[in-house]
């Protein structure tokens, strides 16, 4: 099976799935309360700027204002012919010109940079730059000269830049010379907004999931796009003839009942939330997220093959790492990674391991960095975080456990719903009373009668227990 991109819209949510040979590899989703503001561009007003922690915090017309680092105001967009130059110093109520590069995360606000891209299908726009350059992912040579020697032909201005992407690799010069010119004319059309807009005020805004995966992801490697709505399936047709007419053939409208469960994902979908998931081996990985933090540990579970220990753990890291790296693309996670491999003796085996996760992170979109394996098995490496992820849109935390992951167990409720009675009891002069219980608490509450009569004998009272199975482990009713 070749690698196809799945698109299901549904009223309040649209979900992107990229499949090769089956097997999902990236998934994203949106909804119109949550949809992404990263790229977008703002005319925004500084609102304090504290140069104790070297920083501003600047309001973009949204409810949390966008964190800003000082030294980077200086490479704010060239002030217009009716504009003042930007003064040096920096005060309340100055207006700058921003891109946001990362979302809000809890109490945080946006991310703000003042180095603004607009991002093509195989350019991106740099307009306060004068340098070309290339995506590190495109590797030959003679690729990377090629593409540097096209913008010497081109006739643009000297006082922009440009990256050239890696979806550009292998295109002609009239291809990346077509996406340059529209780049420009958006940078001229976002100038003149600039100046009719008042601070704080919306620019640009980046385009939606769907169009931002086309853009960024169907690429000549892609066999068909499918997707499940009428109306979007125009749409896409409509930006597909403006920027990518030669794969408009490849775009199929899907006219069954479900696009996913047809193309077996929805299974794949569900497990990016499993914390452990196994390997061919019958080894496995558990993934833990945390605010900052994301711990993988890796473990040989059920690998039974007649190896020695060190070679067993070789085989189980191998698997572990691919798996590893698909995980992290496939859940967005980002921040400080720490994966726990089985311990290895070998620097051979230790090198191997940590060159498989790297050759398979090597197709990943976000920026990351690995600082190595220690001798203990494990890798320390980082990587962008820039959206929410997957997890956190779909998941809030648990009003139960209170985002702990675990609720008490029958046992411990038992002890403490007999320390709740007491309290409830004492000072209290009652014939009877009832305390509702899940089943399980009360199964293991019946195991202490001598208990429950000395407690009936004590307060003259009479103990009624109702055993309620909906009821939640942790909840107790004393009436």
């Amino acid at each position: 099976m070749a690698k196809e991109i799945l698109i299901n819209v549904e009223s309040q949510e649209k979900r992107a799935a990229i499949v090769n040979a089956g097997r999902l590899e990236e998934f994203y989703i949106e909804r119109p309360q949550d949809k992404t503001i990263v790229n977008n561009i703002y005319k925004g007003k500084i609102e304090a700027a504290l140069p104790s922690i070297g920083a501003a915090f600047v309001d973009i017309g949204l409810p949390k204002n966008g964190f800003l680092y000082l030294s980077e105001i200086e490479y704010s967009f060239e002030p217009l012919e009716t504009q003042e130059p930007i003064p040096k110093e920096i005060k309340k109520g100055q207006e700058v010109l921003v891109q946001v590069v990362k979302e809000s995360f809890g109490t945080k606000g946006p991310r703000l940079s003042c180095h603004i891209g607009l991002a093509g299908r195989y350019l991106v726009l740099m307009p306060q730059e004068n340098q070309i350059g290339v995506s590190r992912r495109i590797e030959d040579d003679e690729e990377r000269r090629r593409l540097r020697g096209a913008f010497s032909e081109f006739r643009l201005p000297k006082d922009v830049g440009f990256i050239v992407r890696t979806a550009a690799s292998g295109r002609s010069k009239q291809e990346l010379q077509r996406d340059a010119h529209f780049l420009l004319k958006l940078w001229k059309r976002l100038e003149k907004i600039m100046q009719d807009k008042k601070a704080p005020s919306l620019v640009y805004e980046e385009y939606d999931l769907t169009l931002r995966v086309i853009r960024d992801s169907f690429t000549e490697d892609v066999s068909k796009l499918i997707v499940d709505s009428k109306a979007e399936y125009y749409r896409i047709q409509r930006f597909m003839s403006t920027f990518l007419s030669y794969l408009r053939n490849r775009v199929e409208l899907y006219r069954g009942d479900d696009l996913f469960e047809d193309k077996d994902i929805e299974k794949q979908i569900n497990k990016i939330f499993e914390s452990k998931i196994y390997l061919k081996s019958k080894g496995y990985i558990i993934i833990e997220p945390t605010e900052g933090l994301v711990v993988i540990d890796v473990n040989s579970g059920g690998f039974r093959k007649k190896l020695g220990q060190e070679e067993m753990a070789f085989k189980v890291n191998c698997e572990a790492a691919v798996e590893a790296a698909r995980q992290l693309i496939l859940r967005d996670l980002g921040g400080i990674i720490v994966i726990d491999f089985i311990d290895m003796e070998k620097d051979s085996h230790r090198r191997e391991v940590l060159n498989i996760l790297k050759k398979a992170l090597s197709n990943d979109r976000a920026k990351y960095d690995i600082l190595g394996i220690s001798q203990f098995g494990l890798v320390e490496m980082t990587r962008e975080r820039i959206h929410r992820t997957v997890q956190a849109l779909s998941y809030e935390a648990c009003p139960y456990c209170q985002g702990r992951g675990k609720v008490k167990s029958p046992v411990t409720m038992s002890i403490y719903a007999l320390r709740e009675l007491r309290r409830f009891l004492k000072g209290k002069s009652l014939k009877q009373v009832s305390i509702t219980l899940n089943p399980a608490v009360i199964d293991e509450l019946l195991k202490d009668k001598e208990n429950l009569s000395f407690i009936e004998r004590k307060f003259k009272i009479k103990l009624n227990f109702i055993s309620v199975p909906s009821l939640h482990i942790e909840d107790i009713r004393i009436l």
